[in-house]
């Protein structure tokens, strides 16, 4: 039987999402499910929804839940990270109102930026922590990191932990088909393409219908007007910003609107709420999507745990088709961040980059793509500064690099001098310091 262990499981719907998945194919049908959480109501609330789900299935599978991370993962097969370290509030709340305070503003704040910093900053020890267990309770299983900041995480882990069997997963690609076949009137399943980069800031390096390339349409639609059509998935965030910079560099990123803007000097700039109107940038939009994601939980969680039955049906995820590629020796093709081993010739070895994978019995093998135009590169290698420097920090437990990250920020660089990103970063530091390793002392400033 495989045992499939969840940290974090009280991520609920994702839960739901790829337990069902696994649920749906037949190698992984009857697996044994270990769902730890640190929040007991959560997790007890993801076992009636795992639970409703088998029946309406009606296979062999089995579900735990844990307390002890060890006794959830000892003797996985696969390990899947979801959590969110120190929550909406406060950690989330903090990443978003002390940069306001300075003047910098953000939209998402998980992935770059102060924010990305800050989380992967409480994020990678505790990843640590879990790759350290599977090292002595289940040093074969494979790890399907989605936890964000990505990049960072991934880097980190394969940093501390070179023999650990991990590859980083993401829905941006599968979500941006999603959108551009939405804007295109067109079939997503008949779609082609190539997409590399790093994780947030890939592109669309081929992108065709029926053997006809989609990029003049594109083009010809944004430039018209007629594209991007009202958003399909955040009807909130319209999807101008992608569109404009697929305008000036050629090329379609894997990203949201809302994520991208917050990751170049080009649309969030003081002075200038013409931006954040013509493109349609929605501030503050990771805070406003916790709130009502508790709220939606909480209508939810009344018919998902009534006793009834659940529906299962596919999602997007990766994981489930990965892990069957794996269990069943069977050829798939996926997108997979991991470290550059020369993957990705233009970055730098080493950093964590997402190409097109191949997986089976032999785990998640990267193939190569050499023809990323060097815009892109260039763009990228901004993105790569500020992750490797946080990754140096916590390697180190250089408080100095966490500084030099935030410096080195495209957008944060943008908006604050030396001094402010200084005393930014510190006002940071201490206000998450029950999060934090004791390493990250805050700097005096300046």
């Amino acid at each position: 039987m495989t045992r499939i262990t969840f940290i974090g499981a009280g991520s609920t719907i994702f839960m739901q999402n790829i337990v069902g998945d696994a649920l749906l194919t037949p190698a992984l049908a009857d697996s044994h499910f270990a769902l730890m959480d640190i929040d007991p109501v959560r997790l007890a609330e993801s076992e009636t929804v795992a639970q409703a789900m088998i029946r309406s299935v009606g296979t062999g599978a089995t579900v735990s839940t844990h307390a002890d991370r060890r006794a959830a993962l000892d003797g996985a097969d696969f390990v899947i990270t979801a959590f969110q370290i120190g929550g909406y509030q406060p950690c989330t709340v903090t990443d978003f109102e002390i940069p306001k305070q300075y003047g910098l503003r953000q939209t998402i704040a998980d992935t770059m930026g102060v924010g990305g910093i800050m989380r992967g900053l409480r994020t990678v020890p505790v990843l640590w922590d879990v790759a350290q267990d599977m090292m002595q309770l289940c040093p074969n299983a494979t790890l399907l990191q989605y936890v964000n900041p990505m990049a960072i995480n991934t880097w980190a882990l394969a940093e501390r932990f070179p023999s650990l069997n991990h590859v980083g997963l993401c829905h941006s690609v599968q979500n941006t088909v999603e959108e551009l076949a939405h804007d295109l009137d067109l079939p997503k399943d008949e779609f082609r393409y190539k997409v590399a980069g790093i994780n947030h800031v890939a592109f669309f390096l081929k992108l065709e219908h029926d053997g006809r390339d989609l990029y003049p349409t594109l083009r010809q639609g944004y430039q018209s007007g007629r594209l991007p059509k009202p958003p399909l998935l955040m009807p909130r965030c319209p999807n101008k910003v992608r569109y404009e910079v697929m305008n000036h560099l050629g090329y379609f990123c894997t990203e949201s609107s809302e994520h991208f803007a917050e990751y170049v000097p080009w649309f969030i700039k003081n002075g200038r709420k013409d931006l954040i109107e013509q493109f349609g940038i929605p501030l503050d939009e990771y805070p406003t999507r916790c709130v009502e994601q508790v709220a939606n939980w909480k209508e939810q969680a009344k018919t998902l745990t009534d006793g009834r039955d659940i529906e299962v049906t596919r999602s997007h995820e990766f994981a489930a088709d990965l892990m069957n590629a794996i269990v069943t020796n069977t050829a798939y093709a996926t997108y997979g961040n991991l470290p550059n081993t020369g993957q990705i010739p233009q970055l730098p070895l080493g950093a964590v980059v997402e190409t097109p994978c191949l997986v089976d019995a032999n785990g998640v093998q990267p193939s190569v793509v050499t023809d990323i135009p060097p815009q892109l590169v260039a763009l990228m290698r901004t993105q790569i500064n500020v992750q490797e420097l946080t990754v140096r920090a916590l390697v180190e437990q250089n408080p100095e690099h966490i500084y030099h990250a935030a410096m080195l920020d495209p957008h944060t660089a943008a908006e604050l001098d030396l001094r402010q990103i200084r005393n930014l970063v510190s006002d940071l530091l201490a206000a998450h310091a029950d999060w934090l390793p004791e390493w990250c002392k805050p700097a005096k400033a300046a």
